[in-house]
């Protein structure tokens, strides 16, 4: 039976429990509070929900480190809870995926616990070793990437085994057969209950050279990623888990670092599918060197340059994901718009939605993104919860950067800027809770930004957001048109066509903290062409109208502006 591309329709809300919606007043979100905000990511015009990590976890990694994938962690509540969310989420047309994290689990988990003994048949489950100079050292010299030291040795183990990622996150080793069919039955368990899909943790990591050699010297995080980052069994292992998903119409989406466009199409070519999309980060290095800690002047050109790469080489071969946030990554509007003022903040949030909504692709909102949440850059190292944070400032010291500098460096780019409370209203704690206290500190600035506000203000970034999905919904050339951009070399105009044969759409999109004078494409001029969306006007999209075509306009700093136009275009 051919495969149906029913995720190419679809519009994904992504939900960080911890920190979407309190329900039962301790200060954690939970599944409550999700059940209670359902409705609000429907009106959104989002129809998916990608659930960062739900399951019972020791919450080193705030999730990512799985100590039973058949469960529902106790603070965000019961298995009961979680039907309940997925069958409204179904009744209200909202798909559901889970965040699947095969490639490391918790080493509270009781399969690792069990692998501690030498004689266990899950002793090969993981990557335990024994290490050199009489076991005082590692097996080798690979690195986590959190950073850090990758081995961890146990005593009562007599071996060392891989983390590349926390110490409490060791690696699986998906060489063994017997651990693949576990991975799969825990699969078909969600499957089984309805879940629509995954998105898959770190999943190009799964696959490492035998024999575990040395990496590369130089690399202060990640040494050895040469040898598992797309390792030689990856593509068999993901036929394998393929297969499974196949017998339920199900999607996958793998998070994948170090990926290209080339390389995405080893594994996402429509032809022969392992995976229906792959989060890329390339676009994330627009205003970093790598990561962001290695912060640099955000380049409009670099941006583009990445968004551009991606459309065309993945064009009538693949589908590709279109995101600005998520949970590891620090705010969008902080890193590549504005924050001078309340005005330029919300003018640069609606011009990134613009930027990167319009494309072809199955678009991402983190939560309140869709209400410009900012970074919230606290003052002291303990303030920041994330171990990743944490180990990259023992790094950074460690590469002599003085401690002002480093906090400066993670008040701009940790994980955490992401992860404090939504803001819901402006009530105590943001309406996140009604507790005394939430998990982790809310960003002061909820008063002036927050959900409640954002509904009631018909120009706000959220209701800029409903606009934009309803007119992706709505328009067959954001689906199926081909992509260009108009003025590659600019670093304030990102100007953008999606061409069909019937109609085009034109994406004008203002990167600058000035007004600018713009010339329009002389397509325009032709019968037919209509203004359909303006960020500063919100009455637009009401009444579509067709101006009298000017060739050269004058934008507002941050405005977007989107035209249809060609010969099925009416007023």
């Amino acid at each position: 039976m051919p495969r149906s591309d029913w995720y190419k329709d679809l519009v994904f809300y992504q939900i960080w429990p911890r920190s979407f919606k309190d329900g039962n007043g301790d200060g954690i979100g939970d599944l409550a509070g999700v059940l209670e905000k359902l409705e609000y990511i429907r009106d959104l015009g989002c129809n998916a929900i990608w659930f960062s990590p739900l399951y019972c976890s020791p919450q080193a990694d705030y999730g990512y480190d799985i100590a039973d994938y058949r469960s529902i962690a106790p603070e965000y509540g019961t298995m009961e809870q979680f039907k309940q969310v997925l069958n409204r989420a179904h009744e209200l047309g909202i798909k559901v995926i889970m965040d699947l994290v095969l490639n490391h689990t918790s080493n509270k988990h009781a399969w690792f616990e069990e692998s501690m003994d030498p004689s266990s048949p899950k002793r090969d489950w993981y990557f335990w070793r024994q290490g050199k100079s009489g076991n005082k050292k590692p097996p080798n010299n690979w690195t986590s990437t959190f950073p850090g030291p990758g081995w961890e040795y146990v005593p009562q183990a007599g071996a060392w085994y891989l983390h590349l990622f926390a110490v409490e996150q060791p690696d699986l080793n998906h060489d063994n057969p017997a651990l693949r069919e576990e991975l799969k039955d825990i699969q078909r368990f969600w499957l089984d209950m309805g879940v629509d899909g995954f998105r898959e943790d770190v999943i190009t990591y799964i696959s490492k050279k035998e024999g575990l050699p040395n990496g590369f010297p130089l690399m202060p995080a990640g040494r050895g990623m040469e040898h598992f980052s797309y390792g030689p069994n990856l593509r068999k292992y993901l036929e394998e888990y393929r297969a499974v998903l196949d017998e339920y119409d199900a999607i996958t989406v793998g998070e994948a670092p170090g990926v290209t466009p080339k390389k995405a199409l080893l594994f996402i070519d429509e032809k022969k599918p392992v995976l229906d999309m792959m989060f890329h980060f390339q676009h994330m290095a627009a205003d970093c060197i790598g990561l962001a800690w290695v912060k640099t002047k955000f380049s409009l050109r670099k941006l583009k340059k990445v968004f551009g790469d991606w459309q065309k080489k993945l064009a009538d071969k693949a589908w590709n994901t279109l995101y600005l946030e998520n949970h590891d990554q620090p705010r969008s509007v902080s890193r590549f718009g504005c924050t001078d003022s309340e005005e330029l903040r919300v003018a640069s949030a609606k011009a990134l939605a613009a930027a990167y909504m319009l494309q072809q692709g199955t678009p991402f909102v983190y939560q309140g993104q869709e209400i410009g949440m900012t970074n919230n850059p606290l003052p002291e190292l303990e303030d920041y919860p994330d171990v990743a944070t944490q180990n990259t400032y023992k790094l950074f010291r460690k590469l002599g950067f003085s401690h002002k500098r480093t906090m400066e460096h993670a008040r701009y780019a940790a994980r955490d800027n992401a992860r404090t409370p939504v803001q819901w209203d402006s009530s105590a704690n943001a309406g996140f809770t009604t507790g005394e206290k939430p998990w982790f500190g809310v960003n002061p600035n909820y008063p002036a930004i927050n959900v409640a506000d954002a509904i009631a203000d018909e120009n706000s970034v959220l209701n800029w957001y409903r606009r934009l999905i309803e007119f992706r919904k709505k328009t067959p050339v954001i689906r199926s048109g081909g992509y260009r951009d108009l003025c590659p070399r600019s670093d304030k105009l990102y100007m953008y066509t999606r061409t069909g044969t019937e109609s085009s759409c034109l994406v004008v999109v203002s990167f600058s903290k000035k007004p600018l004078l713009i010339s329009l494409p002389p397509e325009l001029a032709q019968a037919g062409h209509v203004l359909v969306l303006d960020s500063e006007n919100p009455h637009v999209y009401a009444d579509y109208s067709s101006p009298r075509f000017e060739r050269e306009i004058t934008i507002a700093p941050y405005q977007a502006l989107v035209y249809l136009y060609g010969k099925k275009v009416k007023k």
